[in-house]
């Protein structure tokens, strides 16, 4: 199992990339004008310490942090990744995402794959894999366990 952990998820959701998607899922014209409004020009930035001011700029990425609507919107913009077969899954919860494979007889060419192409996804959808933070857990139920399964490698970490 690999357990993935996004930096900073809520505030990689590009509104043009959302929108898109909700087009393709059926959601109304409106509806994805709306979401899309709602998530861009929402509000300046700048920093302040002591004499100094930083330039404005002003917030078009990411959905608002603490509002009921963020995780749903985040579900709704990685929704397009889905994998499931009988020996691997992805499994989704807002910002949580695991992969889940059972390797026999040591192949593990189909889970590594499916964690490669999601990867890869994340980078096309501008979310950024935390690959520090990004757990991997083997559970060998061999009655001869082996330890010369490799570690999965992402983005070199």
């Amino acid at each position: 199992m690999t357990f993935f952990d996004f930096s900073s998820a809520f505030n990689t959701i590009h509104p043009s990339l959302l929108r898109v998607k909700l087009e393709r899922a059926g959601a109304s014209d409106q509806l994805a004008a709306w979401v899309t409004n709602y998530l861009t020009d929402r509000q300046t930035q700048f920093v302040s310490l002591q004499d100094c001011v930083s330039d404005v700029v002003v917030c078009s990425t990411g959905a608002p942090q603490g509002t009921v609507l963020s995780p749903f919107l985040f579900t709704l913009y990685t929704s397009d990744f889905t994998y499931s077969t009988d020996s691997c899954h992805l499994q989704k919860f807002s910002d949580d995402t695991a992969i889940v494979g059972c390797v026999s007889e040591g192949n593990d060419c189909e889970y590594r794959k499916v964690i490669m192409d999601f990867v890869d996804w994340c980078e096309l959808n501008h979310l950024q894999v935390n690959a520090s933070k990004t757990k991997e857990k083997v559970i060998d139920f061999s009655r001869k366990p082996s330890s010369d399964i490799a570690p999965v490698n992402i983005q070199g970490t």
